[in-house]
């Protein structure tokens, strides 16, 4: 590679105007992480950003390539960290201008940007000082910032892409939330990734507000309102992709703290079969969602793919010859010829204002985003009573829990009794990384702790992941379900009816021929598919009812 004439990535040269010296051939040595690698904490990136290696490019040239200078290693390459591949041309200009070899090292993109715009707020100590001579100190309250203060910090381009690196590099990681929180020291990012937050960033804390504020921009928000809880969406395009992002921000002891949630809009319906349903569970869960009328409910704690379920028996029934209306908080799949409602309480379109005006739009099916209150409980049992099936899910600990969560609610029991088809109850774990497994022995411990009380299964073979680009280390990539399905007999229906306690049904489903939630993760353990430290975090023990 040749040095592209009259191209300097630090603008005007301030050198004096003879002739340059011929550098070396401009080299590039692979990112293989070793001892003598600097190491690229953000701190680290952050003081890096303000040392003189950096100061030789212009902000604009890092910014733009998601470069940083980090040092000189003992060997005499530059060091540069980088956050996104690097162009020929751009390794070129360096190693001419620090007349070296490079060697790139890997580094999150969002910490780069993070540890420039550091750089570029702070002020030399002599600066500081003359300032503070001769000068009187001014107290200033928390609010001091206008509308305007904030809205210019909002739209300054390195804010804006600071925030779009944020939420690009969440899509590339496959993370389902954002988490921007506020501390003492300034926002910390965090991903969701597989149902589990891993730390991504910390941008300073002098771009708190303006990190915030864009995004309440972006979400049509009051960026003035900093004492009361918003939410709001943003709705956007990659590419081919359409990307719903709902917004909650929170005021927290240090400011805002945001929470956003991906939405892609374009992800497809998964089959029932892809969910990791055992084949017998798979054969008496289609047999149920096949019935004429009732009501079928999925639970589980938040972000455990219960609409994902729900849209995966939605697309097994979806016929020309069927009508099929949905109500959500919000759509989260969209699917051909499903007419599907989202809810908006600000204007009354509640799920019980919806469910009222579905039942006069004809359905043969009818799902519920969540029964959150008796209301909206009533109103699908009286459509499961006037021959209408009904999809709708609840937040229980298991699926037995689901019986006395509609008792709770006010509902009759001899109606939840009549009413009621079965109850599915799930969890998500996380896969085993197919590019790094291998198979290991857990600790005894951890082995006793996952079995006890589960069925023996004979030579099991337990796998962990080493961790690798695939899955970012963490030995994880892609999550599948462990499901215990609870059908409504006609001796379940008599416990309903007559007040039994939840351990009298629990353990009637179980001598009926449910495999608990503990069970069915110990099978995929056993299997390889997840691990048992998965298994473990995310099913209660059975013996503790």
């Amino acid at each position: 590679m040749t040095r592209l004439p009259g191209r300097s990535p630090a603008g005007p040269a301030p050198a004096p105007a003879s002739e340059p010296s011929p550098g070396p051939p401009a080299q590039v040595l692979a990112p293989t992480p070793g001892p003598a690698e600097p190491p690229r904490a953000a701190a680290d990136l952050r003081a890096a950003a303000a040392g003189p290696l950096a100061q030789r490019l212009s902000a604009k040239y890092l910014e733009e390539h998601c470069l940083l200078p980090l040092a000189i290693a003992s060997s005499g390459e530059l060091v540069v960290a980088a956050g996104t591949p690097l162009d020929p041309t751009v390794i070129d200009e360096l190693c001419w201008t620090f007349e070296r070899p490079v060697r790139l090292v890997d580094a999150p993109a969002a910490e780069i940007h993070a540890a420039i715009l550091s750089a570029q707020a702070e002020v030399p100590p002599e600066v500081q000082a003359s300032d503070l001579r001769g000068s009187d100190l001014v107290v200033l309250a928390d609010e001091e910032e206008t509308i305007d203060d904030l809205r210019a910090l909002a739209n300054q381009a390195p804010v804006i892409k600071l925030v779009n690196v944020l939420i690009l590099e969440a899509l590339r990681a496959r993370a389902s939330d954002i988490h921007l929180e506020a501390g003492a020291d300034g926002l910390r990012v965090r991903y969701r990734i597989d149902g589990v937050l891993q730390e991504i960033s910390h941008p300073p804390r002098q771009y708190q507000a303006a990190v915030i504020s864009r995004v309440k921009v972006m979400a049509g928000l009051n960026i003035a309102e900093r004492r009361l809880a918003q939410d709001g969406r943003i709705r956007l395009r990659l590419s081919d992709r359409e990307l719903d992002v709902r917004v909650s921000i929170t005021p927290s002891l240090h400011g805002e703290s945001v929470v956003l949630r991906i939405l892609d809009r374009g992800a497809g319906v998964r089959d029932l079969t892809e969910l990791g349903m055992p084949s017998r569970l798979l054969e008496e869960f289609e047999h149920l969602i096949r019935q004429p009328h009732g009501i079928i409910l999925v639970t589980g704690p938040t972000g455990s793919g219960k609409t994902t379920t729900l849209y995966g028996a939605l697309d097994r029934l979806n016929q020309p010859a069927v009508k099929i209306v949905t109500v959500e908080d919000p759509v989260e799949y969209q699917v051909a010829g499903v007419t599907q409602i989202p809810v908006n309480p600000k204007i009354g379109l509640t799920f019980a204002a919806a469910l009222r005006s579905i039942l006069r739009h004809d359905p043969d099916i009818i799902m519920v985003g969540e029964m959150r209150d008796r209301e909206t409980a009533e109103i699908a049992i009286q459509a499961a009573l006037t021959g209408h099936l009904v999809f709708s899910t609840l937040h229980t600990n298991d699926a037995p829990s689901g019986v006395t969560r509609m008792v709770d609610m006010g509902i009759e029991p001899y109606l939840v009794a009549a009413t009621v088809l079965g109850i599915l109850g799930q969890r998500l774990v996380r896969m085993v990384c197919d590019s790094c497994a291998e198979d290991f022995q857990p600790p005894p411990d951890v082995v006793t702790q996952a079995a006890a009380g589960q069925p023996d299964i004979p030579k099991p073979r337990f796998r962990r992941g080493r961790g690798c680009d695939a899955c970012s280390g963490t030995g994880y990539r892609g999550r599948t379900g462990v499901y215990e399905l609870m059908r409504m007999t006609e001796e379940q229906r008599a416990l309903v009816v007559k007040h039994a306690p939840l351990a009298e049904v629990r353990a009637l489903a179980q001598g009926q021929g449910m495999a608990p939630l503990r069970a069915a993760g110990w099978a995929k353990a056993c299997a390889g598919i997840t691990t048992l430290e998965e298994v473990l975090r995310v099913t209660r023990d059975e013996v503790l009812g």
